[in-house]
């Protein structure tokens, strides 16, 4: 078996061992990175550090890794490491914190946007419907709003926007209005409380699904999520250096049509610029013109996998 090959099952089966956070797509983003021994790169979303423990499989003394996370619960799981850096930050400030190291530009970023088992399976995050608990949703717990209060003090119209928006539920405004005639009458505090209010409006065959799309529009919402994916996404063309891989694994439509835009025109909205001759000026070139996805075998070892999407692109 080629070297490569033993080194990747070795890291996919070290990774396994992780009950934190199965990283998604694990081999494909560090060929995707292309890791040079001696270079600098950043996990944006470290969570468990699954990624970030296969990248650092392959630097070498000279090589340097940063790890960002938001929620301090991953600190936990820092890499005790000379080459490792742990950055307690939302990943929309990472040309700040790049500066601030003093780290002239990077030769890969990856970021991983879906949320972790840690947080799945945590009953008082209040990430799922799963549990009953306090409806918080909060990625960094010192941020000042969580869901309970986008529930109590957005108008009907905002919540209908949220979830049709975030969530492209069909019953965005049927659903807007229970919950604003049930917060009339006492305050929805807990996940058990929100999901009672919204499955008279999901058939029964759609319930699982459906609740996990409630849930995910008020978890985009209370952190800021598309803003803050932008914001990383303009940041990584300061921060790359010429030749450096931007990797991003999407879950859902929303951040995947960002990514894509992105990538193919150096904005979100997608509007391609041409220079006097007709040529595309796009600051950067997609590596894999099809999004890469997880295979089957893959998806049964890690079920949280199945709607990831990875695109790849190089700075030019």
């Amino acid at each position: 078996m080629h070297k490569q090959t033993v080194q990747n099952h070795r890291v996919t089966a070290a990774m396994e061992e992780q009950v934190y956070h199965i990283p998604a797509l694990l081999n494909e983003c560090m060929d995707g990175l292309e890791i040079k021994p001696e270079g600098t790169y950043v996990d944006v979303t470290f969570g468990g550090g699954g990624h970030s423990r296969a990248i650092m499989e392959r630097l070498g003394e000279g090589g340097h890794l940063y790890g960002l996370d938001q929620d301090m619960d991953a600190y936990q799981n820092r890499i005790d490491d000379p080459r490792f850096t742990f950055v307690h930050s939302n990943f929309a400030y990472l040309k700040n914190f790049m500066r601030f190291y003093g780290v002239d530009g990077v030769d890969g970023i990856l970021a991983d946007l879906g949320v972790s088992f840690h947080h799945f399976d945590d009953s008082e995050r209040g990430f799922s419907f799963r549990f009953d608990g306090r409806l918080d949703m909060r990625m960094n717990r010192d941020a000042q709003m969580d869901a309970s209060q986008v529930i109590a003090t957005y108008s009907e119209q905002q919540l209908a926007d949220v979830l049709y928006l975030y969530g492209e539920l069909k019953q965005a405004r049927r659903m807007a209005a229970a919950i604003v005639k049930a917060r009339s009458k006492e305050s929805i505090e807990t996940t058990a409380q929100l999901t009672a209010i919204v499955k008279p409006f999901i058939k029964a065959n759609q319930e699982k699904k459906e609740l996990a799309m409630v849930f995910q529009a008020l978890r985009i919402e209370v952190n800021h999520e598309m803003d803050v994916l932008q914001r990383l996404l303009q940041s990584a063309l300061d921060v790359l250096k010429p030749g450096g891989r931007l990797v991003v694994i999407t879950y859902h439509s929303l951040e995947d049509r960002l990514v894509k835009n992105f990538v193919r025109s150096g904005n979100v909205e997608g509007k391609i610029e041409k220079d006097f001759f007709g040529r595309i000026n796009a600051p950067l070139k997609a590596v894999n013109n099809r999004v890469i996805v997880p295979s089957d075998e893959e998806v049964e070892r890690n079920p949280r996998s199945r709607s990831a999407k990875l695109r790849i692109a190089t700075k030019l």
